[in-house]
């Protein structure tokens, strides 16, 4: 067995980094620094604009990034529209209620002016998750770059989306076939601080549960009364839903938190709290608010990683191929 010096190690891991790196797309932090060196800015002051205007920006922002790495990779597929021919993944029963697409439109059509034909829709996504974790007060992190925009977008991938009602062992392996361990599922779960739910994603948990339980028994009961009272039956009100944590509009640990409350509005999200493999981490984000920022910023590089394109194109307008 060969035995290194600490400075040699050091070189050594630092090959296998780059190498691992190039091998899979050639992504970089200062990949705009020379064509596009306004890239960021532009990006983050058209994430602002539109939050202040719209407070539900960011959540809608994070959600999108997130449902563009899961299908097909982070390849801005999620922003291509349907067509006579294809039905694309934003209609995709999942996607249907994805909003803020005009965000990205807008930051696309001030790049195009300013570095035409360079920035990816891809990377505007990356960037913009970022930007808004940031500003609701969320930890900062270098968005690597280079990423290339996809040109299949389908509506019937969508299915392989982790869903709400999931379990955990359902969701570890969601997790794991895009290289993702429990440590970043039970992380990135936790940008449901910025989230809200229409009430079709959790009702099931609130009537005829199951034939012994009419509610979900791993809900807190004066939880589960508050929510039956906002999604009544019937329901006429479309809007209807629940804030995912009591600090919607602020990027906090408070998620975590309401979890250990047994206030998790997703059985998704309560779930964490029952399976040995993730309470523990539940435990820590909820004791220590700076640890989970440092967990999700890693896990997000991690995410914005998962099928990034070599040799797909920069598209001129983020809802149609070139």
């Amino acid at each position: 067995m060969a035995v290194f010096s600490p400075r040699k190690l050091s070189l050594l891991v630092l090959f296998l980094v780059m190498t691992v790196s190039r091998s899979k797309a050639a992504l970089d932090a200062h990949y705009y620094d020379q064509t596009c060196p306004q890239a960021e800015k532009i990006i983050r002051d058209t994430v602002r604009n539109a939050s202040m205007f719209d407070t539900k920006v960011p959540a809608r922002i994070l959600r999108m990034f997130f449902h563009d790495c899961f299908i097909r990779g982070c390849d801005a597929s999620v922003l291509l529209d349907s067509t006579p021919q294809n039905q694309a993944e934003k209609d995709g029963p999942p996607n249907v209620s994805l909003r803020a697409f005009y965000v990205i439109d807008d930051a696309k059509t001030k790049l195009e002016s300013a570095c035409p034909k360079t920035v990816s829709c891809a990377d505007i996504i990356a960037i913009a998750a970022r930007d808004v974790v940031t500003m609701s007060g969320g930890p900062f992190w270098n968005v690597l770059k280079g990423r290339k925009d996809g040109r299949v977008s389908k509506a019937s991938e969508t299915i392989n989306l982790p869903a709400p009602t999931f379990n955990v062992s359902t969701l570890i392996q969601s997790f794991a076939k895009r290289g993702l361990g429990v440590k970043d599922l039970v992380a990135v779960s936790g940008g449901h601080t910025l989230g809200f739910s229409h009430c079709s994603s959790f009702e099931a948990r609130l009537r005829n549960f199951s034939s012994v339980h009419d509610i979900d028994p791993s809900m807190h009961p004066v939880f589960a009364e508050t929510l039956r009272k906002k999604c009544p039956k019937p329901n006429t009100d479309r809007n209807a839903g629940q804030f995912l944590d009591s600090t919607a509009s602020t990027f906090d640990n408070d998620y975590y938190k309401q979890v250990l409350a047994r206030k998790g509005v997703f059985g998704s999200d309560q779930a964490l709290l029952s399976d040995y493999r993730t309470r523990w981490i539940v435990e820590s984000f909820a004791n220590d608010q700076s640890l989970w920022f440092r967990e999700f910023a890693a896990s997000m590089v991690k995410l914005g990683n998962v099928g990034v394109m070599e040799n797909g194109e920069v598209r001129l307008n983020c809802r149609v191929v070139n």
